[in-house]
């Protein structure tokens, strides 16, 4: 894929940000500004939390690459800002992106097209903890709606234990999701472009040493164990793929993204979310697919940032 760097003009790199994921972002961001300047690219870090929306307008930027995870920059809320601006961002748009950070909203959109996912529960303060262990049988696990980087997930194991890890989901996000746990393995899926150019990237079984594939075991942990090729039968990595692919069209992202999968025992895939801004560190899983790929990571770079653009073009209002 031949790309005229020129013609990317000056890009700002978006990272930091003010999330619960702002160290993540910068590692994140570092890396692809780094690959950037390698290739040439006029590219500057810009990091949101420390210079506001009119130091962004009034910066110069051509095109942006949109690496900050998390709220107030993979939610929807920073790609709004864009399209006003008239900025053409990387990644997916504004209602994308919204649903992609909401895992229940997720859900319910990708059960109402048929694709499947793992029973769940939303939680609330006055919720019958109890009924909800039954229903869902132990272990399960408890998470923040609209965190990313497993920030506030606890896997519940014994009978009672429920209400405690909804407190402590609830300390991150006022909506809190109880989902069912399913045995056969977790893995993952990086999707790139859309349309006809759709790819879906070589699927990667994750193996964490830890009790779950938690905030260290992503980020700082050097005994999770990666696989890629991840063991699967080819028609079972196919089938992946193309759920994958499927999760991604019916959220309409664009760009990229990264869905995660589980399987339950049987060998039956099933959704579990999609990151919209996916991690770009040297622990992170769309840099080792693309790789396994024959796709280097300065490559990927350049793919991303030459897709940028907006969603509505007309509707761009030259702020600042």
């Amino acid at each position: 894929m031949q790309i005229d760097v020129k013609s990317l003009g000056r890009v700002g790199v978006l990272m930091g940000g003010r999330s619960a994921e702002r160290e993540i972002s910068l590692k994140s961001g570092a890396a692809v500004l780094t690959a950037l300047k390698r290739q040439g690219v006029d590219a500057h870090a810009f990091d949101p939390a420390e210079q506001g929306l009119t130091a962004l307008a009034q910066a110069g930027f051509d095109r942006v690459f949109v690496i900050l995870h998390g709220r107030g920059g993979e939610d929807g809320s920073l790609q709004g800002a864009l399209e006003l601006m008239g900025i053409p961002y990387t990644g997916s748009g504004v209602l994308a992106s919204a649903l992609g950070m909401d895992k229940w909203r997720s859900k319910l959109i990708w059960q109402a097209a048929g694709l499947p996912v793992p029973d769940f529960r939303l939680l609330r303060e006055d919720s019958d903890f109890d009924a909800v262990e039954r229903a869902l049988g132990l272990p399960l696990f408890v998470k923040p709606a609209c965190e990313g980087s497993s920030v506030g997930v606890s896997k519940v194991k014994r009978p009672g234990e429920l209400r405690d890890a909804f407190a402590t989901a609830a300390r991150h996000d006022s909506l809190v999701l109880a989902e069912r746990f399913l045995g056969g393995g977790e893995y993952t899926v990086a999707v790139l472009g859309e349309g006809e150019a759709l790819t879906a990237l070589p699927v990667i079984r994750i193996v964490p040493a830890t009790e779950f594939y938690d905030y260290e075991a992503k980020y700082f942990r050097d005994d999770t164990r990666y696989l890629c090729p991840a063991g699967l039968a080819p028609a079972q990595e196919a089938r992946m793929q193309a759920l994958a692919r499927e999760a991604y069209r019916v959220l309409g992202c664009r760009g990229w993204a990264r869905v995660d999968v589980l399987v339950d025992t049987t060998g039956e895939p099933y959704l579990l979310e999609i990151n919209t801004a996916p991690g770009m560190t040297d622990h992170s899983l769309v840099p080792m697919a693309a790789r396994a790929a024959g796709i280097a990571f300065d490559e990927l770079c350049l793919r991303i940032l030459a897709q940028a653009r907006l969603d509505n073009p007309s509707l761009t209002s030259h702020v600042g």
